[in-house]
């Protein structure tokens, strides 16, 4: 597809994204008949499992079975270090590399089921430790090497980890300073990114014990509901939420990298998410490794020419990001997208909010490609719901459910659950329970995991609707949801229409409390740059919203900010939004991106 050099991409739009290329290129073909011929058992048996039977382990289907068959020479992961240096990984080395990890960590005398840490960057050391941890039998739990030392030990002291890998610098600087607040932790492996000596009593030298180490190592049996994968996630409150994952997670992961990304044995796939995010675990690591495509990873921070540069010049076929990414480089100008040629670029991807429709629209005029939005979370393991390549795009929903998943929207009563049949009814959105990614508990919170649950369905917190035709459209979380006037509106709603106002960069919504509405829209809105965020343009907001939204659901108030409040994954925090306007506590602040 051509990008386009026209203005009038609204117009325009099922010609510019409903293209015979896109259906031809699918992996999904059509949806129905996906859907109908689809099940998990089928999808199980797409993978090799242990030899001998003996059960279903992660880094068994990530690397050792295509390091033992023709594509042991293929390159599994790029890295790409902050400075420009890069180191190939293929499937082969890739495969040794967390043989020579699982076996260290087995000296020290690490069981199954053990919590292993891994506070670190983008770096490769991170890639390899997931993996070998996956082999051993621990249970792989990334941290954000940006999380202070305060976030670091409450996610530590819930997991109870018994092992931490990260830098000497991280440790230093986040570790050192809790350590004797740790009481579970025994051993650290440290990787040098200084040139002084390891200073540290007790740690050992990560490089060290993985060069001592063997290049073979036998994957021990492993159920497949072995414990494998420990993420955790913000809530309101200032306790984060362990969610726990099985090996049988990677089932889900490896179908829905083909069925929602796309993917193809030759695709170079580029996800930009942090691992210390489940999005840069499940489809940074994970899926595209178990099928057995090229991974890019960036250890550089976010910077549109960079990112551009690493599009074109590692020939990115399919690419997965963020919102607040997609947002930042719509606010650099479509101009200096253009001056990139990206001729391998086939499918575009976002996750972590939903992706506003002028974003969306946007990727046609920056790369003549659509983003393709996808919802799922945390709690899910893997992609529920998508836009599907082989289907057309709806600019603002979130698309279809995969094959193999069911969606619900329903309505909580006093008895449970009851489901809306009716179209575009407003409820909260539900999941019918079953699929292999679904988390298997909040760690050492039974209450909380069993409240998420009612009827057969996974209750999600998302308040959503579905079209007659079984799109979905996100309206907001049931605690952002605002009630003015008798209306109920959905905040994402509000944030969509701001945003095709040219000089809007972002904005975020929230219901301010009123004695007479119960509660009135406020807006805080981020410019592009070249506007003025004085009161002419602020009356004009105003006006454009009233026109698009209506004056019952358009926002009252409108403050203008430099840059919104977002987490690292990209979200929007509304409720910190809302506690700084309220001077309320502003609860669990650990996964806030930094200014």
């Amino acid at each position: 597809m051509k990008r386009s050099s026209s203005g009038g991409v609204r117009e325009h739009w099922e010609e510019l994204v409903k293209t015979a290329a896109q259906v031809e290129a699918s992996t999904l073909g059509a949806y129905e008949p996906a859907r109908a011929g689809f099940t998990w058992e089928a999808a199980r048996g797409e993978l090799d499992g242990l030899p001998g039977g003996h059960g279903l382990n992660i880094a068994h289907e990530a690397v050792d079975r295509h390091a033992a068959g023709p594509r042991r020479e293929h390159l599994a992961l790029r890295w790409i270090g902050r400075h420009g240096d890069v180191r190939d990984f293929t499937y082969q080395a890739l495969a040794e590399w967390s043989n020579r990890c699982a076996g260290a960590l087995t000296v020290l005398g690490l069981r199954k089921g053990d919590v292993v840490a891994v506070l670190a960057g983008r770096i490769p050391e991170l890639y390899i430790a997931a993996l070998g941890i996956l082999k051993a039998g621990g249970v792989f739990c990334p941290m954000f090497s940006a999380f202070g030392p305060e976030p670091v030990q409450a996610r530590m002291r819930i997991a109870r980890a018994r092992v931490l890998v990260t830098t000497t610098s991280l440790y230093h600087r986040k570790v050192e300073p809790i350590r004797s607040d740790l009481p579970d932790l025994e051993h650290v492996l440290l990787v040098r990114d200084g040139d002084g000596p390891i200073d540290v009593p007790g740690a050992h030298d990560f490089g060290e014990r993985l060069a001592a180490a063997d290049t073979r190592f036998v994957i021990p049996p492993t159920d497949p509901e072995d414990p494998a994968l420990l993420h955790f996630t913000s809530g309101t409150t200032g306790r984060p939420k362990g969610a726990l994952h099985v090996h049988e997670a990677v089932v889900a992961h490896h179908v829905t990298g083909r069925l929602a990304l796309d993917l193809h044995p030759d695709d170079v796939f580029w996800c930009t998410a942090d691992p210390g995010w489940v999005t840069g675990t499940s489809y940074g690591i994970i899926a595209p490794l178990t099928n057995g495509v090229t991974s890019i990873v960036d250890e550089g921070d976010f910077d549109a020419e960079r990112w551009y540069g690493i599009l074109r010049d590692q020939r990115v076929t399919v690419w997965y990001t963020a919102p607040t990414a997609v947002r930042m480089m719509m606010k650099m100008g479509t101009a200096l997208a253009q001056q990139y040629a990206l001729p391998h670029l086939r499918f575009l991807a976002s996750v972590g909010e939903p992706l506003n429709p002028e974003a969306v629209m946007w990727g046609v005029e920056a790369f003549g490609l659509p983003f393709h939005d996808n919802w799922w979370q945390t709690e899910t393991g893997g992609i529920m719901i998508a836009n599907f390549a082989s289907m057309p795009i709806r600019p603002g929903s979130m698309g279809r459910p995969l094959p193999g998943i069911d969606v619900g929207i329903v309505r909580r009563t006093a008895s449970g659950v009851e489901e809306i049949d009716d179209p575009d009814v407003e409820g909260e959105l539900a999941l019918r329970q079953g699929w292999p990614s679904m988390f298997r508990g909040y760690l050492h919170d039974e209450a909380r995991y069993r409240a998420c649950f009612a009827g057969g369905w996974y209750l999600t917190g998302d308040l959503a609707r579905r079209d007659r035709d079984g799109y979905c459209w996100f309206v907001g979380r049931a605690d952002d949801v605002i009630k003015s006037s008798g209306h109920l509106i959905g905040p994402f709603e509000v944030e969509s229409a701001l945003m095709e106002h040219p000089a809007v960069a972002e904005a975020g919504v929230i219901g301010k409390p009123d004695p007479v509405a119960l509660e009135v829209v406020k807006a805080f809105v981020a410019l592009k740059s070249g506007y003025a965020a004085d009161e002419a343009l602020r009356r004009s907001l105003l006006a454009f919203a009233r026109q698009r939204l209506g004056a019952a659901v358009a926002p009252k108030e409108i403050d203008f900010l430099p840059t919104l409040p977002k987490t690292r994954s990209g979200k929007i925090m509304r409720r910190l939004l809302k506690a700084r306007e309220l001077g309320l506590p502003e609860g669990d602040l650990s996964t806030l991106e930094p200014l």
